[in-house]
């Protein structure tokens, strides 16, 4: 961070234990909620401000064959919906959020600790739409919206990793 300029992080809000899973829970984490006990944050979740319900069937990315023949991601759900309408609202109402919290305050996006493999919130790995538990390479709409303006995503699995790395780098 360059001194003298306010930096806040972008979390999922079911990482501080907002019941916003698609099961109706949270994924609560101590470490990301001591994290911003010390550090400005604006906490959101894509998935219902795209709204979907919680709970809601879980849904994943699936190479869809298109009626014209070509194959598109999408993000269907357990029940066989394309919800990828739902994400992508959700993901451009919380990217806005985000902006406008910027504007408003100063401050700029430090990074993001978002939910590990989620269809909106993973980074670098989500599931591969069998719904068995299986990841591939990719990353969940939202996150790949927040790498496209080169703010490091990070999920609740390695944030404390990446970050001591970035600290001592700045030394």
């Amino acid at each position: 961070m360059i001194m003298g300029i306010v930096s806040m992080y972008v979390v999922s809000r079911c990482l501080l234990g907002i019941n916003c899973k698609y099961n109706g829970g949270n994924n609560l984490n101590e470490d990301v909620i001591e994290f911003c006990r010390n550090h400005s944050v604006i906490a959101v979740c894509p998935e219902t401000a795209g709204k979907l319900e919680s709970p809601r069937p879980p849904a994943e990315h699936q190479l869809v064959t298109m009626p014209d023949g070509s194959v598109e991601e999408r993000v269907i759900d357990k029940d066989g919906k394309d919800r990828t309408a739902n994400f992508f609202n959700g993901a451009n109402i919380s990217m806005n959020e985000v902006l406008r919290k910027c504007e408003s305050t100063g401050e700029t996006i430090e990074g993001a600790i978002l939910k590990a493999n989620s269809p909106s919130c993973g980074s670098d790995m989500i599931y591969d739409g069998t719904f068995a538990g299986v990841l591939i390479p990719g990353d969940g709409i939202f996150a790949g919206m927040l790498k496209e303006r080169n703010v490091p995503v990070m999920s609740e699995k390695n944030f404390k990793e990446r970050l001591n790395v970035e600290e001592k780098a700045e030394k």
